[in-house]
């Protein structure tokens, strides 16, 4: 028995039995009488247990309860494999936005803490042991991000001034938020765009300024924002959707075989061990990314289109070195 299951026991049999021998403790939780009081030691120390041993009655009674904290167990009961979970969980997110939920994890992790105890694994155990290594991690704003989140939670519009990269300018945009997306090292809020009447994506690390709206969001379906933003390959999306084929040798077939481009793609593998994956696609720019990632060993057999501008991106490399 875990011994947060045998705190939640000894409660039960007090409160049932009133006087618990010892014998029936050691009995009930399968335990040496030096690992029950261990047991009682810590609910004394940690919950206030106002757990006393009575002579007369011949075993282990609640007394009344003393001046300070009151005494109760966690309403929400975890075991120390949950507690561990929960708090590589927390790390993770930690990791994702550094701060976001601080204020409001922070108190439950103490009280996770106190469900684990001494001798067993720690916070600090979780930090030190479980590393989650971001590479090319994009920097923004963490009070952007903050009310990014409040916005889409709330269903309030978001007046944003949105840098545009690729023409070195930035727009102010009325948008009503739809989701926050996590991809590839990078925040992105997916929203309508009442300047374009459209929707789109916007990186947060090229939200320059942000401001909450009283005006309520503009509500997309689940089913129109499928079919715009997720419909095609990476975070640039759009209506209009072609199919890539793709060739890959037989050597690094066995990786990418194992991954996910997409969630319609579509794979094979040929006799000769060479693997032909089908992934849809409306703006080309990141596949072609992950396409010349891939260079010597992957093929583009169609479209005809997207083959002569990859070869052109691999022209423009050789050239410029």
């Amino acid at each position: 028995m875990d011994r947060t299951e045998r705190f939640y026991h000894i409660d039960r049999l007090l409160n049932e039995r009133r006087v618990v021998p010892v014998q029936v403790f050691l009995e009930e939780l399968e335990v040496s009488l030096a690992t029950f009081k261990r047991d009682l030691e810590y609910l004394r120390e940690r919950f206030n247990a106002p757990i006393v041993w009575d002579r007369d009655a011949g075993g282990y009674r609640f007394d009344a309860p003393s001046s300070g904290p009151r005494y109760e167990l966690p309403g929400l009961w975890f075991n120390s494999s949950e507690v561990i979970a929960l708090l590589t969980m927390q790390q993770l997110l930690r990791n994702l936005e550094p701060g976001l939920l601080a204020e409001h994890v922070e108190p439950l992790l103490a009280r996770l803490q106190t469900i684990l105890g001494e001798g067993n694994v720690t916070v600090g155990d979780i930090e030190k042991r479980i590393r989650f290594h971001r590479q090319a991690a994009r920097v923004h704003d963490g009070k952007h991000f903050t009310l990014v989140a409040t916005a889409v939670l709330q269903r309030k519009r978001l007046v944003i001034d949105h840098y545009v990269k690729s023409r070195d300018e930035t727009i102010t945009r009325e948008v009503s938020p739809q989701r926050l997306t996590f991809y590839r090292e990078a925040w992105y809020l997916d929203a309508w765009c009442h300047l374009r009447n459209e929707l789109r994506s916007f990186a947060l690390d090229a939200m320059k300024k942000v401001t909450l709206s009283k005006e309520p969001a503009k509500d997309v379906s689940d089913t129109e924002i499928a079919h715009i933003l997720d419909g095609g390959y990476g975070i640039f999306s759009g209506k209009d959707i072609q199919w890539a084929e793709l060739e890959f040798s037989a050597e690094q077939a066995r990786w990418v075989s194992r991954e996910t481009w997409h969630q319609k793609q579509q794979g094979h593998f040929e006799p000769d061990g060479s693997y032909r994956l089908t992934v849809p696609f409306s703006n080309p720019t990141e596949l072609i990314m992950d396409i010349l990632r891939h260079v010597p060993a992957v093929k583009v057999i169609s479209p005809p289109e997207l083959r002569e501008q990859v070869r052109t991106m691999l022209k423009r490399g050789v050239e410029s070195i």
